[in-house]
């Protein structure tokens, strides 16, 4: 088995940090539909404003807010404004490695959907 990319949203901009709850990432469902992504999926995230990486996983927010929210220990990583690159993995084996195609949902400074693309 190898791990692989599987999906990204690409430049997040962090809406909210909430250092109060008990962990997580908080992304608009939209966003999660549109990365193929799963709620308590864990994924790495990579601010490119202070290049903090760290892990957490999915929590659904509402549709349409385009909150990109990070919670708890997560929210001493970055700061509003700041912006992020979420990414998903998955494990597969190697014989299929080479089919798969990684899922990118780029996004403009308001969260909003710029592109899809699906890499081969």
């Amino acid at each position: 088995m190898i791990d692989m990319l599987y999906s990204k949203l690409h430049r997040a901009t962090v809406s909210d940090a909430n250092l109060n709850y008990v962990g997580s990432i908080t992304i608009d469902k939209e966003l999660i539909d549109a990365a193929k992504l799963r709620v308590g999926q864990k994924v790495d995230i990579v601010n490119i404003n202070n290049g903090e990486r760290f892990s957490t996983y999915v929590i659904e927010g509402e549709r349409g807010k385009r909150d990109i929210c990070l919670n708890g220990a997560a929210a001493r990583k970055a700061e509003i404004g700041d912006i992020v690159i979420i990414i998903a993995y998955i494990s597969v084996s190697l014989k299929d490695a080479d089919l798969l195609k990684p899922h990118i949902v780029l996004l403009d400074s308001k969260n909003s959907i710029d592109e899809i693309r699906d890499y081969v």
